[in-house]
């Protein structure tokens, strides 16, 4: 009998391959680095073959390093950054160009245009989404429209479009599957999320060739399996799922008015709201949180562009650390008479601003400020960002509440005490910290696991969730409104007039 499931969790600055056994513990970990391309101010690009490779080399390793080969392997789930998008060829399965990250920000003028057309509103009425860069259908027309001969070539049904988790099962598959799941087709423009499929209107609009463009399935149905020569033998890809939806899954916030996010390069909060697809009149996205059997269960989600970029910032730009570990001790030292504010608005602002063109700001620095003030205003800006998000969903659903509401926090920056302690004492919440971290990966993996049989239902899973700690609020009323204030005078310093 098998005896694991394995996660591929290609995030937006390294991947990783999860080994998961029958009771959701980790076996095995590997995980790869790889680069990030930066041609121009704000556009911000990966390499395809390299993130390939990243993906068959930390699949080896990890196998290697449990003893497992394909036979052990029960099924694989993946789970991806959203947004980011690949055009390639479908005869030799080459990408024509470099990826084209969640991040950037190079079809900002596109999506302004069509602001102007007035066109955002049906947009919106489809996808749940705003006309922003952040989003994929900009990102594929831009492509088509600037690498030579792009558009003839995929007018002619040679080129294939998709995010990562498609361009990752074709390649598994030997170019066999070309397919998605509704979670990140939901991320595209393209997509009615109401109706469940590509909408001929939003291809119009944003002039995407419907021949070019994948399958939509379930979170967890047959996604075909793997070329039998790259990991020693056949295995079945059963689950597909974005990274925050995956998350979603992983912390089983599987009832309307459960509350997820998560910290990674940027930061994500979702709220189920379950058979009731919510429109936000305070800027939030309306998503799919999750698809089985034919049926969507909706979640309204708040996007933070930077969290856990803001600690990288401190390390690779100003070199005030070492370790991202280190950014909560320093920020423990900090003085606290200062108020120093950082608005890492540095590929323009998320929810619920929405201004591409925004960028980063730093305020209240004196001759005093020092590096343990930087991380600790680093760290903040996570935590004022996130109570950001909850006011703007406890405004547009009955549901949801930015008092009382218990988060469930993961991602990298979850392991910091401190930072922990920070985001319960702004959001006045109390914030719960899983057992298991890795809760993008676990979703991916549990996933497939429940398609083929290896993993139970739903309540069972969710039976099995397991608390590692939670941070209660210990910060007065005054003190978090006084702080607040100042986070809100510094945004608003940020905004483009």
């Amino acid at each position: 009998m098998a005896e694991f499931v394995l996660a591929i969790d290609q995030g937006t600055t390294s991947t990783r391959a999860i080994l998961f056994d029958r009771d959701y513990s980790i076996r095995s970990v590997a995980q790869k680095e790889f680069t990030q391309h930066f041609p121009q101010s704000g556009w911000v690009e990966h390499d395809a073959n390299e993130i390939w490779e990243s993906v068959l080399s930390t699949c080896r390793e990890a196998m290697a390093k449990a003893d497992a080969g394909a036979p052990d392997i029960a099924a694989i789930g993946i789970t991806n950054q959203r947004e980011t998008v690949v055009i390639w060829d479908r005869g030799t399965g080459e990408p024509i160009h470099r990826a084209i990250v969640w991040q950037d920000r190079r079809t900002a003028d596109i999506c302004a245009a069509l602001k102007d057309q007035g066109r955002e509103r049906d947009v919106i009425a489809k996808t749940g989404l705003l006309l922003d860069p952040y989003f994929s259908g900009a990102k594929i027309a831009w492509l088509l429209d600037n690498v030579e001969g792009a558009r003839a070539r995929a007018m002619r049904g040679e080129l294939a479009f998709g995010t990562i988790d498609s361009f990752l099962m074709w390649r598994l598959t030997g170019g066999c599957v070309h397919a998605t799941d509704a979670t990140n087709a939901s991320r595209t423009l393209l997509y009615d999320i109401h109706e469940g499929a590509w909408d001929d209107e939003l291809l119009e609009l944003l002039r995407v060739p419907r021949a070019g463009l994948p399958e939509v399935r379930d979170c967890a149905a047959e996604f075909g399996d793997t070329s039998a020569g790259l990991l020693g033998g056949a295995i079945a890809i059963r689950g597909v799922a974005g990274d925050q939806q995956a998350a979603t899954v992983g912390q089983a916030c599987f009832r309307p008015g459960m509350m997820k996010s998560t910290y990674g390069t940027g930061c994500f909060a979702l709220l189920n709201t379950g058979d009731e697809a919510v429109s936000s009149k305070n800027r939030m996205l309306t998503t799919i949180a999750y698809q089985l059997d034919g049926v969507p269960t909706y979640a309204l989600e708040g996007s933070i562009f930077i969290a856990g970029a803001a600690v990288q910032w401190l390390r690779d730009g100003l070199g005030i650390i070492d370790h991202a570990s280190q950014a909560g001790a320093m920020a423990a030292k900090a003085d606290t008479g200062q108020s120093v504010y950082l608005v890492p608005a540095f590929t323009g602002l998320g929810a619920p601003h929405w201004d591409a063109r925004a960028r980063g700001l730093l305020s209240g620095v004196t001759r005093a400020t020092g590096p343990n003030e930087l991380a600790r205003a680093a760290l903040e800006a996570v935590c004022f960002q996130t109570r950001d998000l909850l006011e703007a969903m406890a405004s547009d659903w009955p549901g949801a509440t930015s008092q009382g509401t218990v988060l469930r926090a993961d991602g990298g920056m979850a392991a910091s005490n401190w930072t922990m302690q920070c985001l319960a004492d702004f959001l006045a919440a109390p914030v719960d910290r899983p057992h298991v971290l890795e809760t993008t990966a676990l979703g991916a993996a549990y996933l497939a696991g429940m398609h083929c049989g290896f993993y139970p239902g739903l309540d069972e899973f969710a039976a099995l969730w397991r608390l590692e700690r939670r941070f209660e609020p210990a910060m007065s009323d005054a003190d978090r409104d006084a702080k607040y204030a100042g986070w809100k005078d510094a945004v608003r310093r940020t905004l483009t007039p």
